[in-house]
């Protein structure tokens, strides 16, 4: 009977078709808008991602995310490393910073700067050059972004971009930078260049001010616990102290509750979810509907209303999985294709399986909508 029951459903070729499509529709943009958020709440915290040296970072306790940049005294980092349970503690810079062009153009970078002795904090992932080249005079390394396209400089009107190389020279607030180094790294929130230096050289490039240490990266010794030891940073120093861990969750936390992305994918999801739900329901009413007299058929070879609610919810389920399917199909198809590009994308299995959840759920909702109709089938209505 259930074999029959998704005959039924597959031979009304237009409506299973029509259901299909609106349900990969849903789960498409479910999931592609998710993966999204996902993606840019990532991004947020890309800095602290591509510094996996660092289990603790030290800041200003006005400090509010990675890009809130309060500066410190140098001499805290001292104090820092005179705690019992540091292995090590390095300074580390960060700045936006304006760069002139050759051509005469500027443009608004991040610069990074690291300990020159350990460079802990520096790109992870070298293109070209090493990253031991800091140590050379005016010596920058930049991120693929920004040598092949921020900072690529465009001879004429109409001309291809020509992209930075290894010796070609810049300014950094008027100051002389030479690039030896190119680098891949975790694609920023705000899609500025990235350029790292060493930490004395990024003072020299910064515009003076009475504090310059932006944070400290901190390594507890072996068997101490990450969370007592900044308990300890905070009471010995003052300052505020996080494991790599929760700096990560309170920046994304602060784009959560200070900004209107949230909010806007909430919106995409739930339209997704209402597009999904409206179609999907009104093609299965339509289909319960035609097919009323079928149903009573089943009813006079002895099933009963609860068999038939039960072979209702089987055909919508059946045609809500083929469409999750196809819509993951796809979701999962952009992300492949957008990997090399500014689109933010990370699909995990939880947005998956939680689109598939979603899905069903609509699928049931549909289900429900006839359910009544069916336990109040006439027999006669398979005469009419």
């Amino acid at each position: 009977m259930f074999a029959i029951a998704l005959k039924m459903l597959v031979e009304d070729k237009a409506k299973f078709l029509g259901m299909v499509l609106s349900l990969s529709f849903s789960s498409l943009i479910i999931m592609q808008q998710m993966a999204i958020f996902i993606g840019l709440m990532q991004r947020t915290y890309s800095v602290i991602a591509d510094t996996p040296q660092a289990k603790i970072w030290v800041m200003n306790p006005s400090v509010k995310m990675i890009d809130d940049i309060n500066p410190t005294r140098d001499i805290d980092l001292y104090r820092i490393r005179s705690i019992d349970g540091v292995e090590w503690a390095m300074p580390f810079f960060k700045s936006p910073i304006r760069a002139r062009l050759p051509n005469g153009h500027f443009e608004i970078c991040t610069i990074l700067g690291v300990d020159a002795a350990t460079f802990i904090g520096g790109p992870y992932k070298m293109l070209a050059g090493k990253i031991e080249d800091l140590r050379e005079p005016h010596a920058v390394i930049i991120d693929t972004d920004g040598a092949f396209d921020k900072l690529a400089t465009r001879p004429g009107p109409g001309m291809p971009k020509i992209p930075l190389k290894l010796g070609d020279i810049f300014e950094l607030n008027d100051r002389r930078a030479k690039v030896v180094g190119i680098c891949k790294i975790t694609k920023p929130f705000l899609t500025q260049p990235v350029i790292y230096t060493t930490y004395k050289r990024a003072l020299e490039y910064a515009p003076f001010e009475r504090k310059l240490l932006s944070f400290i990266l901190v390594h507890p010794k072996d068997g101490v616990d990450e969370k007592q030891l900044c308990t300890t940073i905070q009471r010995v120093t003052g300052l505020a102290a996080y494991t790599k861990k929760e700096f990560e969750n309170k920046t994304v936390r602060y784009y959560l509750e200070n900004t209107g992305i949230p909010v806007n994918f909430g919106i995409a999801v739930a339209l997704g979810i209402l597009v999904g739900a409206a179609i999907a329901g009104q093609i299965f009413f339509n289909f319960v509907t035609d097919n009323l007299r079928y149903f009573a058929l089943f009813c006079t070879f002895g099933a009963s209303r609860r068999t038939l609610a039960s072979i209702t919810l089987l055909q919508a389920t059946y045609a809500g999985l083929i469409g999750w399917g196809i819509g993951s199909g796809l979701a999962a198809l952009i992300g492949f294709l957008s990997r090399d590009t500014q689109l933010a994308f990370y699909l995990p299995w939880q947005i998956w399986l939680g689109t598939g959840l979603l899905i069903l759920i609509i699928c049931a909702g549909a289900s429900l909508i006839n359910i009544r109709r069916i336990y109040n089938i006439q027999l006669s209505t398979m005469f009419k």
